[in-house]
């Protein structure tokens, strides 16, 4: 009974930690596989748990999450428990699918349940970096026309400058050849 106990505690505080959660189906999967599901998870923040349904179910009520929770809670069931952007590791999740026997189940994403087809739609949005890379690089390709812009104004602007100060000098020239012809007929 206390092992019981401490089990499903143990659940409840690795899934305190979490903030989103995908469930999956792992039937027929090598251990061979789930360890690199995990370590790919791993890079995304996100740790793949095997967990005993009736356990999970407790933990999660526990805890006070969506009570439909329990009807994706069926069969052999892995969860990915992600402390970091939800994006990265459903892309990881739904690329893996592609790869082996694993079965997306569900999700619990922004407080959200997500099905499987909104899992997979979720998979394919850009994850926040990628959003913030996006509107730096359109940031960086504006300022960098602006700059242009104004480069090739400042360009014009003393083009004709010169312009103008050439003409005076064009002006200034020929009087100054006729100045000294003036001086010669003088004499």
């Amino acid at each position: 009974q206390q092992s019981k106990i401490d089990a499903v505690k143990s659940l409840k505080e690795a899934f305190g930690e979490a903030n989103d959660f995908i469930f999956a189906d792992f039937r027929g999967i090598t251990v061979e596989k789930v360890t690199e599901l995990r370590s790919r998870l791993r890079e995304h923040d996100a740790e793949l748990k095997v967990v005993k349904n009736n356990y999970a179910k407790i933990a999660f009520r526990e805890l006070n999450k969506p009570a439909e929770l329990d009807g994706f809670l069926i069969g052999p069931t892995a969860v990915a428990m992600i402390t970091g952007e939800a994006g990265m590791a459903a892309k990881t999740l739904v690329e893996f699918e592609k790869e082996t026997p694993l079965k997306l189940k569900s999700g619990l994403i922004g407080g959200e349940l997500f099905d499987f087809e909104k899992i997979v739609a979720f998979s394919l949005l850009p994850t926040k970096k990628e959003l913030i890379q996006m509107l730096l690089f359109a940031i960086n390709g504006s300022t960098a026309k602006l700059v242009r812009t104004i480069q090739a104004v400042g360009d014009k602007k003393a083009e004709e400058g010169e312009a103008v100060e050439a003409a005076p000098a064009a002006e200034a020239a020929p009087a100054a050849e006729a100045a000294p012809e003036a001086e010669k007929a003088a004499e």
